[in-house]
């Protein structure tokens, strides 16, 4: 099950089944055809969409969609996410920050930060190119960089550690 959040603070329960997706509680129909790379048609009560995912950032598990050329983007928690919340330890990884590993295979496009910089939560440390979409990777905690360990240009495999605090 996923939580799926708005900006404006909307919040669905999604609960997707073998047969089935379930929209809190409810049967959640609809047609989906894919379009190109991130980009699909979607038919739902017998009105057409276009969405294309923008932007993605799989860390923080936030997601950008332009919908009929209407950018709105969404945050998921899965049940793990909702526990560590109930239980109050949702911000327990982010106390302390020693390394920053790529999400996903890819190229690195840019690097934002230097050695000795001083970094908070969210600030942005480098982008990503993963299957010809840019991905900006944010600081998951606060400090200090100590080292980088790529370089522009440089292929990434997933889980390789790109940046030491």
């Amino acid at each position: 099950m996923l939580q799926i959040k708005t900006a404006n603070d909307k919040t669905w329960q999604v609960d997707i089944q073998k047969d089935a997706i379930l929209l809190n509680g409810s049967p959640f129909n609809w047609d989906i055809s894919p379009l190109g790379p991130n980009r699909y048609h979607i038919i739902k009560d017998d009105k057409s969409y276009t969405a294309e995912l923008v932007e993605a950032d799989y860390q923080a598990k936030t997601f950008t969609f332009k919908i009929n050329g209407v950018k709105q983007t969404v945050s998921a928690k899965d049940r793990f996410d909702l526990l560590l919340d109930k239980l109050g330890m949702s911000n327990a990884n982010a106390q302390k920050v020693n390394d920053v590993k790529a999400p996903m295979p890819g190229l690195i496009l840019e690097i934002k930060v230097q050695p000795g910089q001083e970094v908070k939560k969210g600030d942005p440390i480098m982008i990503l190119e993963a299957m010809k979409m840019e991905n900006i990777l944010k600081s998951p905690g606060d400090g200090v960089v100590k080292e980088i360990k790529v370089a522009v240009k440089q292929n990434v495999e997933k889980n390789q550690i790109l940046i030491q605090f």
